[in-house]
């Protein structure tokens, strides 16, 4: 096989080739796997504001229920009134006929008291019925928001994973010029790595964990008789003017 034929140097670059690739795929993964939580942040503001919306708006009828309840409890007082108004002249005693009238000034009290109470409850139903219709403008405008925002999320994932395949078929027209073991080490790597199995060499320093590199592992990276890892990171390492 043409493979078997090549020597160090070709298969280092072509190693360096395939990790360009996967520094791409990886990255395109990353995307896909954390770019859901944005948009689950949104989700969250937006369920947060239609559950403000209902809070104002169970609000608001229960202070219409109060008002209803009111008004039945004045609707029963005039009803009160009136029934002790027309037995006035059915009492036979001035007794009876002072101690009526006590009741009926009672009943007259508590109906006052009792229309004071739905006074205020009209502009208390009023105040809580303009809070419902600002928030609900607000909710409309968010849910239009998050429906763009939701439509130009599902846009970029799309584009994403079009990107990915894209460059997951780049790196399958790469593999079979590698080595299987190269290519094995490599993948162990690149997978223990997150993303970068192989990393040049800068200024005598390795390019994933910035060790620094002795003379030694210079010379043996610059002999290309085997494959030179990082003793402190594990990962390959390439001398890129050597390529």
């Amino acid at each position: 096989m043409a493979v078997a034929g090549q020597n160090l140097k070709d298969q280092i670059r072509k190693l360096v080739e395939l990790q360009v690739v996967d520094e791409e795929i990886f990255r395109f993964k990353r995307e896909l796997r954390d770019k859901p939580a944005e948009l689950d942040v949104l989700k969250t503001e937006f369920e947060s504001k239609k559950n403000r919306l209902k809070g104002l708006e169970d609000k608001l009828k229960t202070i219409q229920v109060s008002q209803k309840e009111l008004e039945l409890d004045l609707k029963a007082k005039e009803e009160g009134i009136a029934k002790a108004d027309a037995s006035l002249n059915l009492l036979k005693t001035n007794k009876e006929y002072q101690a009526r009238l006590l009741e009926i000034e009672n009943l007259k009290a508590d109906k006052s008291l009792v229309e004071e109470k739905i006074l205020l409850g009209y502009d208390e139903v009023d105040a809580a019925k303009r809070s419902v219709e600002a928030e609900k403008a607000l909710v409309a405008q968010y849910e239009k928001d998050f429906a763009a925002a939701k439509k130009k999320f599902d846009d970029e994932m799309l584009v994403i994973a079009d990107q990915l395949k894209v460059k997951v078929s780049q790196r399958d027209r790469i593999l079979p010029s590698v080595r299987p073991d190269y290519l094995s080490r490599y993948e162990r790597i690149l997978n223990n790595k997150d993303g970068l199995g192989i990393v040049k060499v800068v200024d005598h320093a390795c390019g994933g964990c910035f060790m620094h590199l002795t003379e030694q592992v210079i010379n043996e990276l610059k002999k290309y008789e085997e494959i030179v890892t990082c003793d402190q990171c594990a990962r390959m390492l390439y001398l890129a003017d050597e390529l």
